[in-house]
Parts: C-alpha cells; sequence; structure tokens
C-alpha cells in the first residue's frame, strides 16, 4: 500500500511539471553539455595515456554513465527530500506528515522531485549502454547483476543522504549538506582504484558514493571480482537498516511544532 501511495505521489509530482515544457529542452541541453564535457576530458587524458589504473577509454564512457544516472537519481528524488526533511526538523513543521496515515519515512523520502533531473537518468543508461557496447559487447548474464548493483548504488545514496538529514534530531546546523555532497560526489567520477589508500577506504566505506559508482561500471566491464556485488549489496542493506533505525530514534528528540 505504502508503494502504491508513493507511486501516486510520484505521478503527481511529474504531471505537475509537465505543465512548464520548457524546461523539458533546457534540461536536455544542461544534460547533454554535461556529459559532452565529461567525455571530452576523458577524450584529452586519453590522448596521453592508453589506460587510467587498468581502465581503457571505453570503460570509463560507462563509468560516465553510471555517475550520471547516479547524479541525476540523487537530484531529482533523494537530494530534494533530503533538504526538506531537514528543514521539516529545523523548523519542527514535522507533523503534517507524521499525522498522515501513510509510512512517515516512505513520505519524507518521495514528497518532493525535480523531474528533469530524471532525463540525466535515462541519458546516463544511454551512455552506459553506449560504453558497454563499445568495449566489446555484454554478456546477458552480467546485465541482471548491473541492474541490481545500480540499485544498490542508489540505496547507499539515499541512505547516506538521509541519514545526515535525520542527524538534524541531534545537530541543527547543517545546511550546507548539498554543496557538501556534491564536492564529494565528484570523486565519484574516477575509477576509486586511482585514489591513495586512505581515500579508497574513506570513499567505500566512510562515504560510500564510490562504491556505489564504481562497482556497477565494473560489473558491466567484467572488471568486478566476486566478492564485489555481495559486498555492495551487504553495505546497501546495512544502509538503509541504518536509516531506518536512525529515523526512528530521531523521532522520538522531535518536538513539533505544535508541543
Amino acid at each position: 500500500m505504502n508503494l502504491r501511495l508513493a507511486a501516486l505521489h510520484l505521478r503527481l509530482l511529474l504531471l505537475n511539471e509537465l505543465q512548464y515544457r520548457a524546461n523539458f529542452l533546457l534540461r536536455i541541453v544542461t544534460s547533454v553539455l554535461s556529459l559532452g564535457t565529461t567525455v571530452i576530458t576523458l577524450a584529452l587524458v586519453f590522448r596521453q595515456v592508453q589506460r587510467l589504473d587498468g581502465w581503457d577509454l571505453d570503460q570509463l564512457v560507462v563509468l560516465a554513465g553510471v555517475y550520471t544516472t547516479l547524479s541525476g537519481f540523487t537530484q531529482m528524488l533523494v537530494m530534494p527530500n533530503a533538504l526538506a526533511l531537514l528543514t521539516d526538523i529545523q523548523e519542527g513543521t514535522l507533523d503534517a506528515v507524521l499525522l498522515k496515515p501513510a509510512g512517515a519515512l516512505l513520505t519524507v523520502s518521495v514528497r518532493s522531485s525535480k523531474v528533469w533531473q530524471g532525463l540525466d537518468v535515462a541519458i546516463g543508461l544511454a551512455t552506459t549502454a553506449t560504453g558497454a557496447a563499445l568495449s566489446g559487447g555484454v554478456s546477458l548474464s552480467a546485465v541482471p547483476v548491473f541492474a541490481v548493483t545500480l540499485l544498490c548504488g542508489a540505496a547507499l545514496i539515499y541512505s547516506f543522504l538521509m541519514s545526515i538529514a535525520i542527524s538534524a534530531f541531534w545537530f541543527v546546523k547543517l545546511d550546507n549538506v548539498a554543496e557538501l555532497f556534491s564536492g564529494l560526489f565528484q570523486a565519484a567520477r574516477w575509477p576509486v582504484g586511482l585514489y591513495p589508500g586512505w581515500m579508497r577506504i574513506g570513499l567505500t566505506v566512510l562515504i560510500p558514493i564510490g562504491l556505489a559508482v564504481t562497482l556497477p561500471a565494473e560489473v558491466l566491464t567484467s572488471r568486478a571480482t566476486g566478492a564485489g556485488p555481495a559486498a555492495l549489496a551487504a553495505f546497501a542493506a546495512a544502509g538503509l537498516a541504518f536509516t531506518r533505525f536512525l529515523w526512528r530514534r530521531g523521532l522520538r528528540r522531535y518536538s513539533g511544532a505544535s508541543a
């Protein structure tokens, strides 16, 4: 039932955004320019080298596609809701959500959306498919594993951002979350293996955005080890469980505007 309500909510948000058709064209231009800049950067780098930490150009196009896909998902759905939740906690206006019969955590996760950012998801998936085709094709068995790891990567990013927003129950001053995450997420444009050891640990364990982006690309380019997808799934499950735990604990501290 909760999932049906979430789907209905997202549908209403989409219908509302479709009133502004000019945004659609502007978003296409912006997305293509952003992706074009990334591809041009890769082309310039590969004029000087043949491989980068074992990745060739076509494989890095796959990585760029995965990055664009997850970035679009984050900007479309996760970030707007994380910032809205942060504001509600700080101002004590979360009551309207808590009084609804639907699951509160699900509601705060889907009530806002920048629908046009979904174009980045579509462009990212198309880029991923193009890179995979150029790199020599993909085995059919790798496709479902890639889909699962991509969903797990999205779940990790959701868990990370929503946990930060929920921590506003304890720490009030978290106003620069969007800028901080955007800066960190830029590091995921490149394979985690390029970074020094301490930074690899930070991008895979402490702030798992590098793992969320690199591993799906490794699966599709036959670079992933057998334990990699299972580790990502475990991280995603743990992240979702921790987010739910933190949410329940945080609600005990919430007094609300009407208290």
